[in-house]
């Protein structure tokens, strides 16, 4: 997995926040994370839209039972960075719930259905994580 996020962070950076491959025509973004438990700064490519002001990134984990480890970091240490674009971003991490969270991970399904095969695959419901500039 780590080879395939260089590949995809690399290609993020040379082409502005462009990526191709089955991002193509997709909002991407670069999440800088610190590990929870280690403090270790991360890196990790995530599908994301616009909410307002601030980005909705989505903790699918492919539709795995179990949380993404970035997730747990954001819980963690909420002040974090982003790249979207060219630019960089201090932001804090927030999760969505009730309503507000639902309409967005519809949104998001009905944009791009791999989030609708995710929710599918897993009894846990999906946590949207909202991004907001510090």
């Amino acid at each position: 997995m780590s080879d395939w996020n260089t590949q995809v962070i690399e290609e993020f950076r040379a082409n502005d926040g462009a990526v191709g491959s089955h991002w193509e025509g997709r909002m991407l973004l670069l999440l800088h994370h610190r590990g929870a438990r280690s403090g270790t700064w991360r890196v990790t490519p995530l599908a994301c839209r616009r909410v307002g002001d601030g980005w909705a990134i989505f903790a699918t984990k492919g539709g795995s039972e179990t949380n993404p480890d970035w997730y747990h970091n954001l819980k963690a240490h909420p002040d974090v960075r982003i790249e979207v674009g060219s630019e960089t971003i201090d932001v804090t991490a927030t999760e969505m719930t009730g309503p507000k969270r639902d309409q967005v991970y519809a949104a998001q399904a009905a944009d791009w259905s791999v989030f609708a095969d995710y929710e599918r695959k897993t009894d846990r419901v999906i946590p949207v994580i909202l991004l907001e500039r510090s």
